[in-house]
């Protein structure tokens, strides 16, 4: 059904797994909808009552895909603010699922992926989980996130953390 999510129910728990790791399950125009598609199904499934979210591989979620953004300079102004909603009603529909989201964060979480983390209700992080929001070295600001971030962890902190990019 997805080509870079898996999606697997047993029970009242559903676990969706992030499944791009030769790509650091980094956000595509593709796993972007199939993110955005499997909240929203997930929301209207009265048998599932967790959601948890994860990723395969060495890294959670790595952010932006480097080429998926590297395209978006040869787009039209139109089509980028269309990626953009995209991506926002992704985070909307992880922040509005009527369900317990819980994270369960292994390797990198960078940029978006540290916005979906904070859309988590509870995040278990392990000991080689790493935190930040790296598009700030790019000289990128977490807008789209940050609306995520901030509620989760206070405006002090996050100003600090989204200028200094760790």
């Amino acid at each position: 059904m997805y080509t870079s999510l898996d999606l697997a129910i047993a029970g009242p728990f559903a676990t969706l797994t992030l499944n791009r790791p030769e790509r650091h399950n980094a956000f595509d125009a593709t796993l972007i909808a199939e993110l955005t598609d499997a909240f929203t199904a997930l929301a209207a499934n009265g048998a599932v009552e967790v959601v948890i979210l994860t990723g395969a591989g060495p890294s959670f979620c790595a952010g932006g895909d480097a080429n998926w953004m590297r395209a978006s300079a040869t787009m039209s102004r139109e089509q980028n603010v269309a990626d953009a909603e995209a991506l926002a009603a992704m985070f909307d529909a992880a922040w509005q699922l009527p369900k317990p989201l819980i994270g369960r964060i292994d390797g990198a979480a960078i940029g978006g992926g540290a916005g979906l983390v904070a859309c988590c209700d509870l995040a278990v992080a392990t000991e080689t989980a790493r935190f930040g929001f790296g598009e700030v070295k790019l000289g990128l600001i977490p807008a789209v996130i940050a609306q995520f971030v901030v509620p989760k962890i206070g405006v002090s902190h996050a100003r600090a953390l989204m200028v200094s990019g760790e």
